[in-house]
């Protein structure tokens, strides 16, 4: 065999366990098509956090007009896009170095499986005792006439100049985070979805207040309509029709109708590794059904969330699988997650619509932070955190939180929630004052 352990792709859900199991002395291969680091590196979350940041100070400096600052400063949207690929651009050469400096055969190319074993890429032939599947999502594009005019999340992030009228069609992270930007940097922004919600994943009425404000801001949300079919104006714009009589002139269509995984260009049929829509299911163990073929990350077909930390976790966890170290199922860890709109909303646990719905099993304690000194120096309004409790454990099972620091007291509030901390033990910490973390934990209550 040419190697111990193949990776295909090269993303958080392979170099996160193939750079310690190559440091142990296994030999790894890797192999990658397109961006060393895969797309969270090179094309997805770390450039939008990047387009993300100076618009967050902007919002902070127009919180606090007339309480110590004057003037709001603009966005130079040219100036942080590049910027942008000053940091990012360098991450597919760095994500190379990563693997070579561990010691891994890095293999450039598009891979399709010949037989369990054995991998062909563009002509050569690679075999490995095991094989992992780490290739991930890619835009879902609409399959519509005149749907080749629109973009997708890779054309957005590399967006030269910000169109005047941008439409968003979908109402995923995607499309109301990239709502959210193209906004505040002064663009007219419309938002098409098939239904009458965004944000499925995150509390209700959150996203309620998140989508009010953006209506406030200017955002219009057209629900309930699917757009047909495009057509090219005169003048360069795109002419956009539904039914019902809908038609809508527009500069840029963003497609943000989701992601779809990567596994139909693998030739997965010639060794048998069953699939389905969204991914490839495994065991727990994150075996597929062929034995030596294992999958990490997006591609697997799971009910957890699809998050760079998670397909880390699941890197980690097949490393230590391969060296020996762990021979027991993948038990997961509660999982956090974030949409970063303006305000941000972030949970983790059990989520809130569900203990809403089951008032028998959970205790819900809510806090508005409207009052608190400490959220008021940044003149932040309407923010709020739930806390879910387990009734018959006393334990905090899950968190919910909508404010433009809910990403620092979600992660505050996770190891309670991991380490399975009832009501009382929650106050046995001493946090730093002033901090996001002591103002969460003076919101706690005590039994």
């Amino acid at each position: 065999m040419d190697f111990s352990v193949l990776y295909i792709g090269s993303g958080q859900a392979t170099w996160n366990g193939a750079v310690p199991l190559a440091k142990s002395g296994v030999k790894v291969g890797v192999i990658e098509e397109s961006q060393y680091g895969g797309v969270c590196s090179n094309k997805g979350c770390n450039a939008k956090i990047i387009l993300d940041k100076p618009l967050e100070l902007v919002d902070a400096t127009r919180r606090l007009q007339g309480r110590g600052l004057d003037g709001v400063p603009a966005v130079n949207w040219e100036d942080l896009m590049a910027h942008k690929h000053e940091l990012i651009v360098p991450q597919d050469s760095h994500g190379k170095e990563r693997l070579v400096d561990a010691g891994i055969t890095t293999i450039n190319g598009h891979a399709e499986f010949v037989d369990a074993h054995t991998v062909s890429v563009d002509g050569q032939h690679y075999t490995a005792d095991q094989i992992v599947i780490a290739t991930g999502l890619r835009p879902h594009r609409l399959n519509i006439p005149g749907a080749e005019h629109f973009h997708d999340s890779t054309d957005f992030l590399s967006l030269a100049h910000m169109p005047k009228h941008m439409t968003i069609l979908g109402g995923g992270f995607v499309a109301i985070e990239f709502a959210t930007i193209a906004n505040a940097v002064g663009a007219q922004v419309d938002v098409i979805t098939r239904g009458n919600r965004i944000l499925k994943q995150f509390p209700a009425e959150y996203v309620a207040q998140v989508k009010a404000d953006l209506k406030n801001r200017g955002v219009r949300f057209i629900p309930d309509m699917s757009i047909e079919a495009a057509e090219p104006t005169e003048d360069g714009q795109l002419a956009l029709t539904g039914p019902r009589e809908f038609s809508l002139t527009t500069d840029y269509v963003l497609d943000a109708t989701g992601r779809i995984p990567n596994h139909d260009q693998l030739n997965l049929d010639a060794v048998g590794v069953k699939t389905v829509a969204d991914g490839i299911p495994v065991n727990d163990y994150l075996q597929t059904n062929v034995e030596n073929i294992y999958v990490s990350g997006d591609a697997i077909s799971k009910t957890i969330p699809k998050l760079t930390p998670t397909a880390a976790f699941e890197s980690r966890y097949l490393a230590a699988r391969f060296m020996g170290k762990n021979d027991q199922p993948i038990k997961y860890p509660a999982i956090s997650e974030i949409v970063f709109t303006s305000p941000r909303i972030a949970q983790v646990g059990v989520k809130l619509d569900e203990a809403k719905a089951n008032p028998d099993k959970y205790d819900i304690t809510e806090a508005s932070y409207d009052g608190d000194w400490y959220r008021q120096i940044e003149n932040e309004n309407g923010a709020k955190l739930s806390l879910i409790f387990d009734r018959t454990s006393d334990q905090l099972v899950g968190a919910a939180e909508i404010s433009h620091e809910a990403e620092s007291t979600i992660n505050g509030l996770l190891p309670y929630i991991q380490f399975k901390l009832n009501r009382s033990q929650l106050n046995d910490l001493i946090y730093l004052f002033p901090s996001i973390e002591y103002t969460t934990q003076r919101r706690l209550p005590l039994v």
